[in-house]
């Protein structure tokens, strides 16, 4: 009697709006690596030119449209990657449009009107929605939350660290990016293009371990910024307090030789210590390091990043073999980001007129 196997499941397609740099130097060599069980097959771009020669890397088909991504029956899974002003409207049609799950690069919005649609839209559609903070789904992290017991309700300081080149950098180590925008030289003498690039520093920096450290912050809706400075070229130093906590938000972006990403929770007695690997490089996981009483003990490297593990539960969440997150997780954590930006720009804003007024009374 001659054994019969099961056929193997097919791959699941991926379409990608947006191929920008996020998609050329992140998304297509962590799906590389997934080919078993995901398929890039349609790239869409406004810039037809950029779509076409994009698409041709992975042999997908490309748009210059969503609509024509949207109604593609090979595409299971939409990841949005366009500029950020379009997230919200995206994914919602996504959502609409049957798929079997959305990946959303950060922020999935700009507003809290926004977030509710989007939830609501996923409430409707039963379409799961997951956003691109790619240290949530490191396994250094989750062997950390796997291990760190009551450490959450003991910590009193948070601190998120990063030291690194420009972005440029990077993305010419992973792949030759198509269409990179010229740079420009900021008037750091303008206080509206202080406040953009501190703005821009929470919301496309810090965001991505913002999630982490509410995690450790049961107060995270009473926050307060103590102190917040621009540092050139491009990055922030940010003092914040809630009625438990204090968090420490530092990046600078600068011909550094040696790239750093920490994030630490310490409490009195015993603490955690993340070494993530730089944002653009496919370079393994982070490792997660506890120290108390004099002992540590370290959990990584592991043979796969957070973008190969944001992708594998986009699978697993459209196979439907993974429950699907909490809309109000994603609410919560976009909240709590847009509540420090918001408070951290008041605060640059505050300090500047500050000044100009003791120069004028000099």
């Amino acid at each position: 009697m001659s054994h019969i196997e099961a056929p193997a499941e097919r791959p699941l397609g991926v379409g990608i709006l947006g191929a920008g740099p996020v998609t050329q130097a992140i998304h297509l060599p962590a799906l590389a690596r997934l080919q078993d069980i995901l398929e890039v097959r349609h790239i869409m771009d406004v810039d037809p030119a950029v779509a076409s020669s994009v698409a041709a890397r992975v042999g997908a088909v490309s748009s210059s449209g969503m609509d024509a991504l949207l109604s593609d029956p090979g595409v299971d899974i939409v990841a949005i990657c366009s500029p950020h002003q379009f997230h919200a409207d995206q994914v919602i049609a996504a959502c609409r449009a049957g798929k079997q799950a959305v990946l959303c690069e950060k922020p999935f919005a700009m507003n809290g009107e926004e977030a509710a649609r989007i939830a609501d839209a996923s409430a409707a559609t039963g379409v799961p929605i997951v956003v691109g903070a790619m240290h949530t789904f490191d396994p250094g992290w989750l062997a950390a939350e796997q291990n760190w017991g009551d450490l959450p309700e003991r910590v009193h300081t948070l601190r998120s660290s990063i030291v690194l080149p420009p972005n440029a950098r990077f993305e010419d180590f992973a792949t030759e990016i198509i269409t990179r925008p010229a740079a420009g030289n900021p008037d750091y003498s303008d206080i509206g293009v202080i406040k953009a690039l501190m703005q821009g520093g929470i919301m496309g920096l810090a965001i991505h371990d913002l999630p982490l450290v509410r995690r450790f912050t049961p107060d995270f809706g009473d926050i307060e910024v103590l102190q917040a400075r621009h540092v050139r070229p491009s990055g922030y130093v940010v003092s914040l307090r809630t009625p438990t906590r204090v968090i420490e938000l530092r990046a600078v972006m600068n011909s550094t030789w040696k790239p750093e990403w920490t994030f630490e929770a310490i409490a009195d007695d015993s603490a955690l210590h993340i070494d993530f690997t730089p944002s653009y490089v496919q370079a393994g996981s982070a490792v997660a390091t506890f120290s108390r009483d004099g002992q540590a003990t370290s959990y990584g490297p592991y043979g796969h990043n957070g973008y190969e593990g944001e992708w594998r539960h986009l699978a697993e969440l459209a196979r439907g073999t993974r429950q699907a997150p909490s809309a109000q997780t994603l609410i919560d954590d976009l909240t709590f980001a847009l509540a420090i930006s918001e408070a951290t720009v008041q605060n640059v804003a505050a300090g500047q007129a500050a000044a100009e007024k003791a120069g004028a009374n000099a």
